[in-house]
């Protein structure tokens, strides 16, 4: 299998977020993407830098407008005399209506979820190239190979057309579920995190073309905390195309696996062309963010319950934060998912 990631990935290297109103370190680091590929190595994958993509795909899924406040944001942010280092909004719209604030600080209100995403002088230059990672991951796929994987970082589930949030700018899982549709039908996104896939489940949540699942953390005490519950299956004609797995804190292997069965009747109810894996790590039991409590070799049993699905998959790297375990976790799922495939 490819593997596909730019060194211009690990160049977003933002200092510090809010994390119950206290600045804290950020977890999103660049030593994120040595783990990984030294765990894709171990699998046996053999990495490739992708081409640039230019704006398209991206655009494909997020609003002109968003993008141009990514662009530009950070050497507008220096502009303002006293302000942090990073761009850390303050305020927040409770709600978005047709008005649009000039002011660089109103515009990161309106584009930043929460102050977990703090953007950086190479911020969009990295969620560029982890987009076009993706891209190429997905062109493989079309290409005709049973499945690659794209090593996104920084993430990207937690972006909303026009929203980022949660470490994430540009959402790589739909991307590349929007480049598969050049060629399939349909195409289902499985998201893994221990996190809900909000930003992913908010782009296509009126779309019947494409089927939204994710299993993680109960958001009921859990970020996204607004997202990811039970009744939230749609809307318009995209009503009965998303479908939620909240599952309990601290489940393991076997409650991850159960969800993982139900999940897959829905995606075969679907019967799609192709298959987005968000594949996040932090499900682990040993993860700093300790929500769930999958176990490495659990992350093999997931990977090779995913592969008897028999899809053309893309799997698109989500969370997983530095533990030692990290790069085992992927090893673990790769080999599990590439020794199963059929």
């Amino acid at each position: 299998m490819k593997a596909f990631f730019a060194e211009e990935q690990t160049r977003h290297d933002p200092k510090a977020f809010l994390s119950s109103g206290a600045p804290q370190p950020n977890p999103e680091q660049p030593a994120r993407a040595e783990r990984l590929l030294a765990g894709a190595r171990s699998a046996g994958l053999t990495i490739e830098r992708p081409r640039d993509h230019g704006l398209g795909p991206v655009a494909a899924v997020h609003t002109p407008e968003y993008l141009s406040f990514l662009e530009h944001i950070f050497a507008r942010w220096q502009r303002i005399e006293g302000a942090s280092a990073e761009v850390i909004p303050n305020i927040h719209p409770i709600g978005r209506t047709g008005s649009y604030p000039a002011s660089a600080v109103g515009q990161a209100g309106y584009h930043m979820a929460d102050t977990a995403c703090p953007i950086s002088a190479e911020t969009w230059q990295s969620a560029l190239w982890s987009a076009w990672s993706a891209v190429e991951a997905a062109e493989t796929v079309i290409s005709g190979a049973p499945a690659a994987y794209a090593l996104c970082r920084p993430p990207g589930h937690h972006a909303f057309a026009d929203v980022a949030g949660g470490f994430c700018f540009i959402n790589n899982s739909a991307v590349a579920a929007q480049m598969l549709r050049k060629q399939a039908a349909r195409v289902a996104i499985l998201d893994v995190d221990l996190h809900h896939g909000n930003g992913t489940q908010g782009i296509f949540y009126a779309r019947p073309d494409v089927l939204t699942v994710s299993l993680h953390a109960d958001p009921v005490r859990f970020y996204p905390f607004f997202w990811g519950h039970a009744d939230e299956r749609g809307e318009g004609p995209g009503l009965g195309y998303n479908f939620n797995l909240p599952l309990p804190r601290k489940s393991a292997d076997a409650a991850f696996l159960e969800a993982l069965e139900v999940a897959f009747q829905r995606i075969r109810a679907f019967s799609p062309d192709a298959l987005v894996v968000a594949l996040g790590l932090d499900a682990f039991e040993g993860d700093p963010f300790g929500g769930l409590s999958v176990t490495t070799p659990g992350f093999s049993r997931i990977g090779e319950a995913i592969a008897k699905l028999g899809l053309p998959t893309v799997i698109v790297q989500e969370g997983g934060y530095l533990c030692d375990a990290l790069g085992d976790n992927l090893t673990a799922f790769l080999t599990g998912f590439g020794g199963k495939q059929r």
